[in-house]
């Protein structure tokens, strides 16, 4: 069975931390890229990030609004890509998911998770 399965999210206080992850199962991310989104209520959904596949040299990208802050990783072995994100703000509330690409490149996701719940608030 092909799936995405993303992890790490909960409550958080601003300035906080997580460490979100997304697992792929039924296929291999080697030479796909990963991107993650975020949707927050009554928002369209928009691109957080995404990292190429290791042809791509694994090239990373980053919306304006979490640069500096968040931080995108993979680890091929574990078919893994992680997305840690660092001074959380209340507008990084959200729900993120996992999508992969069907190419190395930053576009054309086939592939997405479930998604899982970011909440920043004190």
């Amino acid at each position: 069975q092909v799936q995405l399965v993303e992890s790490g999210g909960g409550l958080v206080q601003p300035g906080g931390s997580l460490r979100l992850s997304c697992v792929a199962s039924g296929f291999t991310l080697d030479y796909r890229a990963i991107g993650w989104f975020r949707q927050a209520p009554g928002k369209e959904r928009e691109g957080v990030s995404c990292i190429r596949d290791n042809v791509g040299t694994g090239s990373t990208y980053y919306a304006d609004s979490v640069k500096g802050r968040f931080t995108i990783s993979r680890d091929n072995a574990k078919n893994t890509v992680y997305l840690q994100m660092n001074s959380l703000k209340p507008e990084d509330t959200a729900v993120y998911y996992c999508a992969a690409a069907r190419s190395g490149w930053c576009t054309d996701y086939d592939y997405w998770g479930q998604g899982t719940q970011v909440t920043v608030s004190s």
